[in-house]
């Protein structure tokens, strides 16, 4: 992927994950993040393509990303340059996963003795360690620390922002009639060595539901093997996303 997009030069593949490529710019301080139909799940185990993933999440993404700015959440999130493509600050990535939980679900209940669908009041903030050869184990503060992939302030910084994360989507989120019953983050360091809220927030990183009948909306639905995935993310979409957000990326659902 080398060429020009309004301007920018785009270089370098810097990064290809499960699901995204981060590449170059001209500017070494901007990268464009490209949102591929890839889906995985299972530590990766389990991989298909699925036709506009890559757009409905880039720009569900974005509108967070946006309401986030607005609720004093610093992001890397610049712009959507096209559907699918992310102008983004470049950031020297945490190799942490930091999980918000408001619900039990998923792995949680497995691994713990909570009951499926209990609320949790304040929510617990789980932070699993991003790496394939582990296998994301969960960290707690000492391991982190001993592990130097980050500093106390850094770690209380980042509960801080997770916090206020939480606050702003849950509260849009129910004005849209979503549950959130949990979500995963990433941060990253800008230029200056400051905590900056980075990845995504998707379908694929969300858990999503219906507020009145409770259907999944989110990546759950991929690792049951269920057919609908693409239905329950352009839903999301279709809930969050006003006219004007529509005419300004251009979209067609």
């Amino acid at each position: 992927m080398v060429g020009l997009i309004m301007d920018l030069q785009i270089g370098d593949l810097l990064y290809k994950g499960k699901a995204k490529d981060v590449y170059q710019t001209d500017d070494p301080e901007l990268v464009i993040i490209k949102f591929r139909d890839d889906i995985t799940a299972g530590d990766g185990e389990k991989k298909d393509n699925l036709t506009r993933k890559g757009y409905y999440n880039s720009v569900i993404s974005a509108k967070f990303f946006e309401l986030l700015e607005d609720g004093g959440v610093k992001t890397q999130y610049i712009k959507i340059l096209e559907p699918g493509l992310m102008l983004s600050h470049k950031l020297d990535m945490l190799p942490l996963e930091i999980i918000t939980r408001n619900i039990a679900a998923g792995s949680l209940v497995r691994k713990f003795p909570f009951k499926a669908g209990q609320e949790f009041e304040p929510p617990i903030i789980q932070m699993d360690y991003k790496n394939d050869e582990y296998h994301d184990p969960m960290l707690n503060d000492d391991i982190t620390l001993a592990l130097d992939l980050s500093t106390n302030d850094e770690l209380e910084r980042i509960r801080e922002i997770t916090l206020r994360i939480n606050d702003v989507l849950k509260g849009f989120l129910k004005d849209k009639n979503i549950i959130l019953p949990d979500f995963k983050i990433e941060y990253g360091k800008d230029y200056r060595g400051e905590i900056v809220l980075g990845d995504e927030i998707s379908p694929d990183t969300c858990r999503f539901w219906d507020a009145q009948t409770f259907d999944v909306l989110d990546k759950d639905l991929f690792r049951k093997g269920e057919s609908n995935v693409i239905d329950a993310y352009q839903q999301v979409a279709s809930h969050i996303l006003n006219d004007e957000d529509k005419n300004k990326w251009k979209l067609n659902f």
